[in-house]
């Protein structure tokens, strides 16, 4: 009861546009908004088996030849969709990129983003730096070269764990633009692009453990 009423206020506070907990900003504009401003929440922990390769390939049952995603991408996400979060291999990287082509294949038929490896670096000093600049400031100020065309952050989370299946939930939550100027979209923007092909997730715990996670696409 406690995890659904917890859940009931995540999806209200994303609704509300309150600040905090994750925000989203492209090479093109500043910020799309400011962020969702609800505390890392518990979730159940992952029952489908492990991908064979965490972001590289379709995941979680993903075949792009069968069933509902035989036809191609959905114009816009299935309403609700909440797949059960990826298993943690204890690579958050790899698991990281493993969700976000979860949400892009389960909930809209859309091809899986490479892991971007050799990105991986920049996008934990980019967590780092931001952890003490202020979220984004990496992408302004660029402390490790060009992080990518586009940037998604979940400041201040619990875990590691917490921001891969807690924080793109509710960046996926969104939904497409909707031409409401109150309402946050940019991330599930990003998350679902077919500009991008390549996603790099960072990670960085602070001395309080606060973690921040970052996730630059190209």
């Amino acid at each position: 009861m406690r995890a659904w009423v917890t859940w009931l206020f995540a999806v209200l506070a994303i609704a509300m546009g309150c600040e905090g907990a994750i925000g989203t900003k492209e090479l093109t504009g500043e910020p799309r908004s400011v962020d969702a401003g609800v505390p890392p929440i518990d979730l159940p922990d992952a029952s489908i088996e492990p991908p064979m390769d965490a972001g590289m390939n379709p995941d979680a049952g993903m075949n792009p030849d069968a069933g509902p995603c035989a036809n191609g991408p959905f114009a816009t996400p299935l309403p609700n969709c909440q797949p059960t979060p990826v298993p943690n291999t204890g690579d958050s990287h790899a698991d990281c990129v493993a969700r976000i082509n979860q949400f892009r294949w389960d909930c809209q038929c859309l091809p899986p983003l490479a892991r971007w490896e050799d990105g991986e670096a920049c996008a934990d000093g980019n967590a780092e730096y931001d952890s003490i600049n202020g979220p984004h400031a990496s992408f302004t100020d660029q402390p490790c070269g060009s992080g990518g065309r586009a940037q998604n952050e979940c400041p201040g989370w619990a875990s590691n764990e917490q921001v891969i299946d807690g924080c793109l939930q509710l960046m996926w939550d969104e939904g497409p633009e909707d031409g409401d100027p109150n309402t946050v979209n940019g991330h599930y923007m990003s998350m679902s692009s077919t500009s991008f092909t390549q996603v790099a997730c960072g990670f960085y715990t602070t001395p309080g453990g606060q973690v921040w996670g970052v996730q630059n696409f190209d």
